[in-house]
């Protein structure tokens, strides 16, 4: 015979599975839990501009090997730009007013410093668009496709 006491104790541990088995389950909905704080989405203004006109230099020995603004090494042979406040690596095609030359450049770095100018072109550009002996040129800048802004990274 089992004796009186693991009996109890038998009878106590089925009362107890019984009990709290056959109990509600507590149900949550969405108000009940805790919010998540959700990343504040990065707003970026896309210029809705897309055709400048304005004056254009260029630039090439003081700066050729050295960084751009988005990183990369700077060519003075290559086809690329400064512009003050383009995003980096936008595309646009450069029109020389005075000669209707133009070619496809990329916004590279930050620029031009001068009063009154719009572009800073890489040498090879200015060599593209006619105006090395004049310095300057009148030019027509069309976006063509805007830049995502990233910089480079260099190992």
């Amino acid at each position: 015979m089992i004796p009186t006491y693991i009996r109890h104790s038998l009878w106590l541990t089925f009362a107890l599975i019984f009990v709290f088995g056959c109990s509600n389950v507590p149900r949550y909905t969405s108000d009940d839990l805790p919010k998540r704080k959700s990343k504040p989405s990065r707003i970026t203004k896309t210029p809705r501009k897309k055709v400048y006109y304005g004056i254009a230099s260029f630039y090439g020995d003081d700066f050729h090997g050295k960084l751009t603004a988005n990183g990369e090494v700077f060519d003075m042979y290559g086809l690329t730009a400064a512009h003050k406040t383009m995003p980096l690596n936008t595309v646009i095609r450069v029109t020389n007013l005075d000669n209707d030359k133009s070619v496809i450049l990329r916004i590279n770095d930050r620029g031009p410093y001068v009063k009154g100018r719009i572009l800073d072109c890489s040498y090879g550009a200015a060599v593209k668009l006619g105006f090395i002996n004049q310095g300057t040129a009148r030019v027509k800048i069309e976006v063509i496709e805007w830049g995502d802004n990233q910089y480079m990274k260099h190992k």
